[in-house]
């Protein structure tokens, strides 16, 4: 089967450019990786190509080892995603010990993997654990609302979480566990994916200071949701802090205790109180 018709292939192409069109992916900004299924690989495995020599991914995933990943590439737009998928993304191959990769299809035209693939692999270690495998995907977006909170809110997880949960009723169903907040580093090097893995161990969601967010999930529908259901909130808060510092009425604890019940879902205590 050719790459390109495979459907998770298509699924990742089809969440680029919805990042794209929600003006998250400004020139060459963020990333999207997928820990593809022994079965899709196997769909596939009469067109990669294992010629290429393995290299350092920058830090080592032991419980990856031996894992394919389809991942933008670094420098690449997501916007020509759709248009050129070949020379813009890539499937890689992790070598047994989680410490090395080769790329076995795509970047036809010459790259590496997005620059950010130390955080991707971490956190995919992290999600691939803690989910018993289900979680397969990681999205990091320059979302705009976000963004300029982090500018005007303290950079902690409680006050990051609650916030946001009260801008939307959907949201602490959506997302339950919180959000986590990562200071201002700088991307693409092991210090930042260290402080990003030890977050998602109690999140699913990662905001970056002054940078973006990034998300885990099961799928792409999963994670591209959860991404565009915070960015959402954080949009209304922006819009609530224009209009006054002081909101009339909100929804209230004994309001997220009734819906945690009637809606299935464990809110942590320390966002409650």
């Amino acid at each position: 089967m050719k790459v390109l018709d495979t459907n998770f292939v298509q699924g990742f192409i089809r969440m680029c450019n919805d990042g794209y069109l929600q003006g998250w992916h400004e020139r060459n900004g963020g990333n999207l990786s997928y820990r593809i299924k022994e079965e899709e690989i196997n769909l596939i495995r009469n067109e990669l190509n294992f010629n290429n020599n393995f290299v350092p991914i920058g830090t080592n995933v032991p419980k990856l080892g031996e894992e394919f990943f389809l991942v933008t590439g670094s420098g690449k737009y997501f916007r020509n995603v759709i248009l050129e998928p070949e020379e813009n993304i890539c499937i890689i191959e992790l070598d047994k010990d989680g410490e090395n990769y080769r790329i076995v299809w795509g970047l036809s035209n010459g790259g590496k993997p997005t620059s950010e693939l130390p955080s991707h692999l971490m956190n995919h270690e992290v999600k691939k654990t803690l989910t018993s495998g289900l979680h397969r995907v990681i999205y990091h977006a320059h979302t705009t609302n976000i963004i300029a909170l982090t500018f005007v809110l303290p950079l902690e997880d409680k006050i990051f979480t609650r916030e946001l949960w009260e801008m939307a009723t959907e949201c602490p169903v959506v997302f339950p566990q919180g959000v986590g907040v990562v200071g201002w580093m700088v991307p693409g090097g092991r210090d930042i994916a260290v402080a990003t893995s030890n977050l998602m161990k109690n999140y699913d969601v990662a905001i970056w200071a002054h940078h973006g967010m990034f998300c885990s999930g099961e799928n792409f529908d999963l994670t591209f949701g959860l991404m565009h259901t915070v960015e959402k909130s954080a949009e209304i808060l922006v819009k609530v802090l224009s209009i006054t510092p002081n909101k009339l009425q909100t929804i209230s604890v004994e309001n997220f205790r009734n819906l945690a019940k009637d809606f299935n879902v464990k809110l942590p205590e320390k966002f409650l109180y």
